[in-house]
Formats: structure tokens, C-alpha cells, sequence
């Protein structure tokens, strides 16, 4: 075997405290063959002299409306750029925006943008395309909309300056606007069907914007095939800096499938593979010559996530029960070395997780009495429980098949189903579709508790794949909203705490483990996150301006 690069998650913690986090799993259509893999070649006219090859599931969207999993991360930021960028120690440093004031109260957020940045077909980014890529994320509400939703509007004050207004303040604005996205106001105008969800808008441009982008960013996108790959090549007109021998293209090729990963990898045509192979395909990549693993930390949390509105789950007995039944030992185990359980529903790697917060391990004595409180205790025959592990990510099954085991232990019957990644976003798009179980892998879009805690718990995001719990708690929604307009860091800390007390006593998720992120990746390839020289932020680690290839 070769070297395994590996980092401290706890010197990532460290740096992130002393500055104040699939993916979620994303998956999809895979390639069957190296052959069929292969099939999203370029054409001969396209084959550039340096490229960066990933490995990747389905489905990837540009749109930055929409877009927030891990694939889809990964190519906005390459695609589009943004008012500030986050920095590898969880600071950020001006972008777009050269410089910021804010008012006395708090509430009015001034930005003086760059004048020399131009999109991808030529014309200029003035403060007007700011605002109106502001207020279409907030409108359509998708993606990473719900990050802004303390937020009343933005406006252009002239052509280089814009002001957002807040309803309250928030400490979280500022960092959060790494994941605004500039769009072409224009450009997404020009390419708007008259028909849709948007009144005067239309569709605002999202079925364009499935396969074609309006941004600045370093890389623009030359070919999209959907379910296949998508090609970017450089942007020349970048008003940024390539680190030498950046890749003149990328490419997100479509599958996850082992063998057609080490088909590619050992042919020279894979650059960086996926994270969600598993640990033995792993260990036979690390075999091949020229060939290293990298074992990256993240701000990443794997969960089964229980649906609580749903028999015999919404029962705060019976998920207290599964959760006290679960084998975490092994469940650790099973992945890669270095792994630890996790402490509640927040990665420890995030700012404001609380190390006290009550954590379950396995007791089948208190799963027991857990159980003889649940209302189905005699009954449980009648309410069989579905677990639904993605299929594009083959090491899932093995948690599910354990939690399978484990819950026959105490009576509870529960079936394994294999559910294709989008099957997942639609069914959990609805409480009436959304099974028993999902397990999943969730990324912090910012390096502090409070976002992932909205994108988990809150009832502005129950209808999206990151949240299968449904808890639709008023008071909990509250207090998330409060915690996250609370400036002073170590009061809101505080709430952070208090919060993923009352979640883990109500056990709405298994909390499995803290993800250790791995890739396998071709030697030739100058990787900043191998060195800890990138932001852990979801998308961040393949942010190709900063990548060197050398083949």
C-alpha cells in the first residue's frame, strides 16, 4: 500500500476556533464499464494539454439557485465567483467585494465591488447583477437560499456598489456570502422562458442554467452532458490568478462504479477519484503506481436519518430505542482508519459544537426499556421500518445491513432497501413520500454549527434531501433563528449548545460518524487540500484554479 496523506482534524478545529464544515452524499446515473465511462471523451478538437479528471455522482446542478451538494458545489465554485472567499483556517478575505462597511444598527451592509471582472461572453459585472442574483436565490428559495433568509433584499446603489438590508443582525451575513453566486443578470434574462413558477420571471432561467452558466468564474462550462460528464475549460478573460499549470479543462465524469474508477486511474485518464469509494476499492487504488490516497478531514456528519412523522418512528421511545440498539463500535469500524462516532447532530470540527452533548452507544438494556415505553412495543410486527441507503455509494449497504442486525435484536423488523441518489431528492421532497430511514452524509456549508443545525432540523428545509426527520418544531425553528442572529461568538455558542442538547434528547437522527473525506489521487497532481492549503468548505477542495497539474 502506498503513503496515506492524512490531516488533524484537530489542528483543523483548533485553527477554526482561533478564527472565530455525498456531502452530503450526492450520487447518480454510474457508468457501467471503463468503456462506457470513456464514452464522455472530448472530441479531438477538444483534448487540451492539461486536464483535470474527476471521478463523480449524479446529479450535478449549475444553477446556483438550485446546486448545494457536494458534485454541485464542487462546480459552482469553479463556475461562478463570489463576494468573499473562505480561506483554509476558516477566515475570509475579500473577492468581488475589494471592501464593506456596515452600518451602526447592524442591518445595512454595504459592498464596493472589483471594476475589472468580467463574465464568461465579455461584458462586465456591475452591482446590478449582484442584486439580481441575490434576490433569485432568495426567491426561488433552493440551494443554499435558506442561509439568507434573515435577509430583506439587495439593491445597486450605482454600478459598482450594492447594499443588502437585514431584518435583524447576524454574525453568520458576512461568511455566508461565499455562497452567493454571481449570475449574469443579462445573460439569465436573455435565456428565460416566459413560463413558469416566477410570475414576471418566469422560470427564471433555471432550464437553461441545468446545462449552461452565466458566471465569472475561472472555468466555464464547455460541454454538459447530462448523466455523463461535464466539461469546463479555462477562463482566459479571469481576473484572477491560475496557480502554474493550472488544467486548461475539467472534467466531472458521471460515476462512481470501482471498476470503472480504477480503469481510468490506472490508464492515466483520472486525475482525482470520488469519495464515496469504498475502503477495499480504496486500498487496490493505493496499489497502483503513481497512485496516492488522501484522507482529508471535513466538516462532514454521516446520519440515518429517522422521519418522525412516520409509524412507528414518531415515537420518541422507539428512536431513542434504535439509538441505544445501534453497534457504533463497529459501525467505526467498518470505515477508514482515524474515524471517530459522532457527538450529536454537529461534525466536532464545526465552531460551536458541544463536546458534552449527550451521546448514545450501544446498551440493549435501555433499548429495551426505551421500547417498553413506545405505543407500538406490541405491535412492531405491523410497522415494518425501510432503511433506503444510496446506491451509488456501495459502502452505505454495510451500515444499513448492521442497523438491520442490531434492530432484530430488540424486535424491530426492518428491511434494506437500495434507493438510486435521485429517487432520494424526490422522495424526500415530500413528507408523503419519504421513507422510514435514509442514510446520508451532510456537509457544513459554513465553518460554525448554526447553518448545518437549519439545514438539518429547521422547517424551512424539511422538504429537501438534507432533512428526511420532518420535525416541523416551531420552538426549535425559533431557536435556531435566534442563534443565528446573535453576534457575540460565545453566547451564540451557547445557544448552539443548548439546541443540539434538546435534538439529541429527542433522537430524530442516528449520529454515525464524523466523515473522514477520502480520494484516491494520480501523484502528478499538485492538490492544496493534501496540505491543508484549501478551505474544508463543501466544493472547496476542487477548486481547479488552485490545482496543479503536472503530467
Amino acid at each position: 500500500m502506498k503513503r496515506i496523506v492524512a490531516l488533524s482534524l484537530l489542528l483543523l478545529l483548533a485553527l477554526l476556533l482561533a478564527a472565530c464544515g455525498a456531502p452530503a452524499a450526492d450520487s447518480g446515473a454510474a457508468a457501467d464499464s471503463g468503456e462506457s465511462a470513456s464514452s464522455a471523451a472530448p472530441d479531438a478538437g477538444e483534448v487540451a494539454s492539461r486536464q483535470l479528471r474527476v471521478s463523480f455522482s449524479w446529479p450535478t446542478f449549475i444553477d446556483p439557485a438550485v446546486g448545494s451538494d457536494f458534485s454541485s458545489g464542487s462546480a459552482l465554485v469553479n463556475l461562478y465567483d463570489t463576494l468573499v472567499f473562505p480561506n483554509p483556517d476558516g477566515t475570509i478575505s475579500p473577492w468581488l467585494a475589494e471592501s464593506w462597511e456596515t452600518s451602526d444598527d447592524g442591518l445595512t451592509w454595504t459592498f464596493h465591488l472589483r471594476q475589472d471582472v468580467q463574465f464568461h461572453d465579455g461584458s462586465n459585472l456591475t452591482a446590478s447583477d449582484v442584486a439580481y442574483s441575490f434576490n433569485r436565490l432568495q426567491t426561488i428559495g433552493e440551494g443554499y437560499g435558506y442561509m439568507f433568509s434573515g435577509v430583506d433584499g439587495a439593491n445597486a446603489v450605482d454600478d459598482y456598489t450594492v447594499e443588502f438590508t437585514l431584518a435583524e443582525p447576524s454574525g453568520l451575513f458576512l461568511p455566508s456570502l461565499v455562497r452567493l453566486y454571481i449570475l449574469n443578470e443579462d445573460l439569465v434574462r436573455a435565456n428565460t422562458a416566459a413560463e413558469g413558477s416566477y410570475g414576471d420571471n418566469g422560470d427564471f432561467g433555471k432550464d437553461w442554467l441545468l446545462t449552461n452558466d452565466a458566471g465569472s468564474g475561472p472555468y466555464k462550462v464547455a460541454n454538459f452532458q447530462l448523466e455523463e460528464f461535464l466539461l469546463m475549460e479555462k477562463f482566459d478573460g479571469w481576473w484572477g490568478d491560475f496557480v502554474e499549470n493550472a488544467p486548461d479543462q475539467v472534467r466531472f465524469i458521471a460515476t462512481t462504479e470501482a471498476a470503472t474508477v480504477r480503469t481510468l486511474m490506472s490508464n492515466g485518464e483520472l486525475e482525482i477519484s470520488d469519495q464515496w469509494q469504498s475502503i477495499n476499492a480504496l486500498e487496490n487504488l493505493g496499489e497502483l503506481e503513481g497512485v496516492e490516497i488522501a484522507a482529508l478531514p471535513s466538516f462532514t456528519e454521516f446520519y440515518f436519518m429517522l422521519n418522525t412523522r412516520l409509524a412507528p418512528l414518531d415515537d420518541v421511545h422507539c428512536r431513542r430505542a434504535m439509538a441505544y440498539a445501534f453497534d457504533y463500535d463497529t459501525a467505526v469500524s467498518l470505515e477508514w482508519p482515524g474515524t471517530q462516532q459522532s457527538q450529536g447532530p454537529v461534525p466536532r470540527a464545526l465552531g460551536g459544537h458541544n463536546p458534552d452533548v449527550m451521546t448514545f452507544s450501544m446498551d440493549l438494556d435501555k433499548a429495551a426499556e426505551e421500547l417498553a415505553q413506545c405505543q407500538y412495543a406490541d405491535e412492531l410486527d405491523q410497522y415494518p421500518v425501510e432503511i433506503h441507503w444510496i446506491s451509488e455509494v456501495p459502502d452505505e449497504e454495510k451500515f444499513a445491513l448492521l442497523f438491520q442486525a442490531n434492530m432484530a435484536e430488540i424486535g424491530i423488523p426492518v428491511e434494506v432497501v437500495s434507493t438510486p441518489w435521485l429517487s432520494v431528492v424526490e422522495n424526500t421532497s415530500a413528507q408523503e413520500t419519504s421513507p422510514h430511514i435514509v442514510t446520508i452524509y451532510v456537509s457544513a456549508d459554513l465553518p460554525e454549527a448554526g447553518p448545518i443545525l437549519k439545514q438539518r432540523y429547521h422547517s424551512d428545509t424539511a422538504a429537501t434531501w438534507s432533512q428526511n426527520e420532518w420535525l416541523l418544531d416551531e420552538e426549535l425553528d425559533a431557536a435556531i433563528d435566534d442563534s443565528l442572529t446573535t453576534i457575540d461568538q460565545a453566547e451564540r455558542f451557547a445557544k448552539y449548545a443548548e439546541i443540539q442538547d434538546q435534538i439529541a434528547e429527542e433522537a430524530p437522527s442516528l449520529f454515525i460518524y464524523d466523515q473522514v473525506q477520502k480520494h484516491a489521487y494520480q501523484d502528478y497532481v499538485d492538490w492544496p487540500a493534501v496540505s491543508g492549503d484549501a478551505s474544508p468548505l463543501n466544493g472547496y477542495f476542487l477548486y481547479a484554479a488552485n490545482i496543479g497539474v503536472h503530467q
